[in-house]
């Protein structure tokens, strides 16, 4: 039987999160949807409070990004969807910075590359796909061609750049022509050493926690 990857007792209630080392490998054996069930069941435990306290912290990471960028420079981003780790404080650190900020729209249909719409703040995105918050307006598949970086939301990451997403594909579709370091975003505890991966998942080049910021994977191979 699976046993889980996660120690739920590592994520506390009161208001802070735990250091705690590397998790174990992810076993082989287990299925990504065991793993994925496992990890979502950890962050369903985390309190409001402890996801505010991450959301600070990855935001101001977005001031100390490992790609060279620059007032006016393209990053691409997406918004938070319940607990995951990020929240608008993330994309409006991007754009203290300067930086225009391109997030996710889900086209009608079966599963595709996503398009991309500029964010101009909390208050102007609308519903979309799902209830899926997003920009009004849609610039196409390829306006991710304009982007410095990259950064995905992730249920998981590994140490050698392997990402665990919600299992649609959308995003592994998206990255597979990025001209850009794709960097994978999670909380502390969901950066292990290896996760199970298929011929078709696109390795992220950066994974950033907040704990440890951002920790290079084998896969960087573009804008160094």
């Amino acid at each position: 039987m699976y046993t889980s990857i996660l120690d739920i007792n590592r994520l506390m209630t009161d208001g802070d999160i735990r250091r705690t080392p590397p998790l174990e490998d992810a076993p082989v054996s287990s299925s990504k949807n065991d793993i994925r069930a496992d990890l979502l069941a950890a962050r369903e435990r985390m309190s409001p409070f402890v996801i505010a306290q991450v959301n600070a912290e990855l935001a101001e990471w977005m001031y100390a990004l490992p790609v060279p960028v620059a007032p006016g420079d393209t990053v691409a981003a997406y918004v938070a969807v319940g607990d995951e780790p990020g929240g608008t404080a993330m994309l409006d650190a991007l754009g203290d910075r300067g930086l225009r900020v391109l997030l996710p729209v889900v086209p009608p249909g079966p599963p595709t590359r996503l398009l991309w719409g500029e964010y101009r703040g909390e208050d102007a995105l609308v519903h979309g796909r799902w209830d899926l918050l997003e920009p009004a307006e849609s610039l196409g598949a390829d306006a991710i061609g304009a982007a410095r970086a990259i950064l995905v939301p992730a249920i998981g990451a590994d140490r050698s750049g392997g990402r665990l997403g919600r299992g649609a594909g959308y995003y592994d579709r998206t990255l597979t022509t990025a001209d850009a370091p794709i960097i994978a975003v999670v909380y502390d505890d969901e950066l292990v050493d290896r996760l199970p991966q298929a011929d078709d998942d696109v390795p992220v080049d950066w994974v950033l926690t907040p704990g440890g910021g951002f920790i290079r994977t084998p896969h960087l191979t573009v804008n160094e």
